[in-house]
């Protein structure tokens, strides 16, 4: 019996290292605001970092999700379960959300400026989004091309370029699993 995997030390964790960046993050902001706003660019970044990666990594995630199954009848209720379980999670993230807003009642009193032109742009997007209908939604969920969906940026023209590929890959049989290796 082989001796179990010993565990990396509590700061080589990611979670942690995270966890360790915001306190000190938080602690700079306030203890050296000055020193805070001119490292905002690292923090900027970081984030440009976070986004530019999500794409792939939920492309590769569903593709080999899906393509690696052995049986696709499967899916069916493996995607049911999945479905109802975001349902809970969600609705149940909204509960704990309103419950903390309507108790807590965060920002009231705050007397702080605001941007007026992301304010209008945040209106032009609600006029967009009232004015787009189903059928305008479901077409803009296919891409353009299949790179369009990662260069935009746009997660559900991403996911179904993933599920696509996802079922062309499980159709290609075993001259597939080079393909789906390399995703995975």
């Amino acid at each position: 019996m082989p001796p179990p995997a010993a565990r990396p030390p509590w700061y080589r964790i990611l979670y942690v290292q995270v966890l360790i960046g915001v306190a000190l993050g938080i602690a700079i902001g306030y203890l050296f605001p000055g020193q805070g706003r001119a490292l905002q660019p690292l923090g900027d970044g970081f984030i440009k970092l976070v986004k530019m990666i999500i794409a792939p990594i939920i492309f590769c995630t569903v593709t080999h999700g899906i393509a690696g199954m052995s049986d696709l009848r499967k899916l069916g209720r493996i995607g049911g379960k999945a479905l109802l379980y975001f349902e809970v999670v969600s609705t149940l993230a909204l509960v704990i959300g309103l419950v903390v807003v309507n108790t807590l009642r965060p920002g009231v009193g705050f007397q702080g400026s605001y941007d007026a032109t992301a304010v209008e742009k945040t209106h032009d997007y609600l006029q967009q989004a009232h004015s787009l209908s189903t059928v305008k939604f479901l077409l803009n969920i296919i891409p353009a091309t299949f790179f369009d969906a990662f260069a935009r940026g746009d997660l559900l023209q991403v996911l179904l370029v993933a599920i696509l590929s996802a079922f062309a890959i499980a159709a290609m049989g075993e001259r597939g699993q080079p393909i789906l290796r390399a995703v995975d």
